[in-house]
């Protein structure tokens, strides 16, 4: 047969789905006249050749159009709208990939978790490619080991993994190959995985060139776990015969958990260092993508290798990955023998985890990991020290203001910070190289602070909310609102000490009740663009599955990525249809479970610290009660329509960009708009500006007779009965 090619235009697709990881999406009469189906390999020629895998576009798009995005366009040396022509490609596995990166990436990725990066994507030589994993059509195989995958990378190289552009310096066989788990993957003149049909045991590469270790003065923050770990390391290791004459022994077992990139490991490696120990490290989800026989003879062979020589410790990191809570198979119980054995015989087994709730709890046995330590999340005088310690190597301007720049990374932990500083140096050497700068190379607090527009915290990673720059400084009138919101839900977040210090417990929540478009999504925007907490934002709906179980399950995992993420501000927008009055609803129950989930996240054992809840409804009254009482959202704010003079404060500030004419009078405008919410008053000045534009797009102002034909255009959107229903509610709570 004959091969098939078309040319199509390309078309930058800026979906977030797609992004970077070797996606092109064609039409479904495109694929068919191909003979592709999703998923398959595909050539594309621009100036340059390359290869991406093929997906199904959404409807509506245009047979003319191969939607791409910009990786793939630079790999091609073409501009969205370029001509490029693509070809059915035959699947030829990659039987090696080298690849090159920044120092820094390779230093920390190692060639097993790079391989997991890249498994289903086809690589070409000469191509950049990034460790975003190619999950839109993955193998159902494949699935856990990529996010597996997704997590050692946040907890290995923090936020910054997912910008990182690495090279494609050879393929073999092939020009173009796809990448599998019998790919032997390696960086350029460093490491790689074992080749298929080896024993997987420990590589002498890996042992050769270990990275070297921290000490423990480098881990601000973690100085109480690293001396309860050296006691412990030290009895174990030195100290049996005085167990012995106490007619006792120790345990080497330890679980240490941890939000990702807090310093697990690297406070292993100190430790280690300082009671003289060597480290046998596994990555556990590489270990798990084997087979079983594959995988119990790497397990065996680690073990054996720390029990045949000297004080030793093997360190299993992201371990819920071999021991998971859900299913566990027979490697579980393989891992389980292997780590009593390797305990009994006096070795050290240390494993980690960013996820407990999902681990194993078999493993917690007191012949297993016998003992537990909790790596927490640094808070801001604790991120100042870390800040200091990776800083140490930098030469700062006197502008830099480290407290300022710990105080405006909440939920940051270490591999975050790092990437922050080092996203910071580049920055600064971008403009040195420039010649913005002709003095001596200095970091200043402008480059911190276009560094903090791009690191995000490495616990959001997963949230795409993209928060509007605007304060409570933008909000019209509202001064009891606002001062309400500032002590109930700002002051805990920025000031835990002092509550602690006063013996004070923090409100847990607030609701925001009143009528559709009077500013409670707005005064929420405003409270986050503080930046003094993470966001996380969902609609009530959001939460709800038909599938039993999994509404509360998408609960606890909203809140567990609060208190990861915390400080963290959690909104719940159009609260009513989330949790209504338990009993009255016909869904078989998911509502009243998911109220129950919600009690007992706000007011359950697990204390909920520096996270704050708020929500928001138009109907008070379809709030389940027990979710109003003292603990859970126990301030309930009325959010009132703006009279007269609210009026004109909304509309200044809405108008703040607006070139206004000086025949516009704004409060006079503000006294004829009985029954406009703020949102009726800021769409009119909006309709006032596309008046001006009609008009002429040579326009340079708003007059007052745009103003008037945008007056004919917006109408009052403010049910009278219903603002008069929320005024009596609000008077009777009052009451109370």
């Amino acid at each position: 047969m004959a091969e098939r090619d078309l040319t199509l235009t390309a078309s930058m697709r800026p979906a977030a789905l797609d992004a970077r990881r070797g996606i092109v999406r064609l039409h479904p009469e495109v694929l068919t006249a191909l003979g592709l189906s999703p998923g398959d390999p595909v050539h594309l020629t621009g100036r340059r050749g390359t290869a991406g895998i093929a997906a199904r576009a959404e409807p509506g798009a245009s047979r003319a159009l191969l939607y791409a995005d910009d990786l793939i366009l630079g790999n091609l040396g073409i501009r969205d709208g370029g001509q490029i022509t693509i070809t059915p490609a035959p699947v030829v596995a990659a039987g090696r990939v080298t690849l090159a990166g920044p120092v820094e990436i390779v230093a920390a990725v190692s060639p097993e978790m790079l391989r997991l990066a890249l498994l289903g994507k086809v690589v070409t030589a000469g191509d950049n490619v990034s460790l975003l994993p190619q999950d839109v059509v993955p193998q159902s195989e494949t699935r856990t080991l990529i996010e597996g995958a997704r997590r050692s990378l946040a907890n290995t190289v923090g936020y910054a993994w997912t910008s990182t552009l690495l090279t494609v310096e050879a393929v073999e066989p092939a020009d173009a190959a796809l990448v599998t788990m019998d790919t032997v993957v390696a960086w350029e003149g460093g490491q790689a995985t074992h080749a298929p049909g080896t024993t997987p045991g420990l590589s002498k590469t890996a042992a050769a060139a270990p990275a070297p270790a921290p000490t423990v003065e480098e881990l601000p923050g973690l100085r109480a776990q690293a001396q309860e770990l050296s006691e412990l390391l030290d009895l174990g290791f030195n100290h049996r015969e005085v167990l012995g004459r106490l007619g006792t022994t120790v345990s080497l077992g330890v679980l240490i958990t941890g939000p990702a990139g807090s310093g697990k490991s690297s406070l292993v490696q100190a430790v280690a260092g300082k009671v003289g120990a060597r480290v046998e490290q596994i990555w556990a989800p590489e270990v798990a993508a084997l087979t079983n026989n594959d995988a119990a003879a790497r397990l065996r062979a680690a073990a054996g290798a720390v029990r045949s020589r000297g004080p030793a410790i093997l360190l299993i990191a992201d371990v819920d990955a071999l021991a998971p809570r859900e299913q566990p198979g027979p490697l579980s119980t393989v891992f389980r023998q292997v780590l009593a054995e390797t305990v009994r015989a006096g070795a050290a087994v240390i494993c980690t985890t960013s996820r407990p709730e999902s681990v194993d709890p078999a493993l917690r046995a007191p012949d297993l990991l016998a003992v537990q330590l909790a790596v927490p999340l640094p808070d801001a005088a604790m991120r100042r020290e870390q800040l200091t310690v990776l800083t140490k190597g930098m030469p700062l301007a006197d502008d830099v203001k480290l407290d300022d720049v710990a105080g405006r990374t909440p939920g940051f932990v270490a591999a975050d910070l790092a990437a922050l500083a080092r996203e910071a140096g580049v920055r600064a050497a971008l403009r040195i190289r420039s010649g913005a700068t002709g003095a001596s190379p200095v970091v200043t607090m402008a480059d911190f602070d276009a560094a903090l527009e791009v690191v995000r915290p490495t616990s959001m990673s997963s949230s795409t909310l993209e928060l509007a720059a605007v304060t409570l400084d933008d909000v019209g009138d509202m001064v009891e609102v606002k001062e309400v919101l500032t002590e109930t839900v700002l002051w805990p977040l920025t000031y835990p000490d002092t509550f602690a210090r006063l013996g004070v417990q923090p409100p847990r929540g607030v609701l925001l009740y009143g009528p559709p478009g009077c500013g409670k999504t707005f005064l929420v925007k405003a409270i986050a663009g503080t930046g003094k907490a993470n966001v996380l934002s969902v609609k009530g709906a959001e939460l709800l599955s038909k599938w039993v179980g999994e509404s509360e399950r998408a609960v606890r995992e909203l809140f567990r990525r609060a208190r990861e993420a915390a400080p963290t501000l959690v909104f719940l927008d159009e609260v009513d249809a989330l949790a209504p009055i338990r009993g009255q609803a016909t869904d078989g129950g998911t509502t009243d479970r998911v109220v129950a989930a919600l009690l007992t996240e706000l007011d359950g054992v697990e204390a909920l610290r520096n996270v704050v809840v708020v929500g928001a409804t138009n109907r008070p009254d379809l709030v389940d009660a027990a979710l109003l009482r003292p603990g859970r959202l126990e301030r309930l704010v009325y959010v009132p329509p703006p009279d007269a003079s609210a009026r004109v404060e909304i509309l200044r500030a809405s108008s703040r960009n607006v070139p206004l004419a000086d025949d516009v009078d704004l409060p006079a405008l503000a006294a004829s708009l009985d029954g406009f919410s703020a949102a009726d008053c800021a769409a009119l000045v909006r309709e006032a500006a596309l008046a001006a534009m009609r008009e002429s797009l040579e326009a340079s102002t708003v007059t007052a007779a745009h103003v008037a034909t945008a007056r004919e255009r917006i109408r009052p959107s403010l049910d009278p009965g219903q603002v008069a229903w929320l005024e009596t509610y609000a008077t009777a709570r009052e009451a109370r």
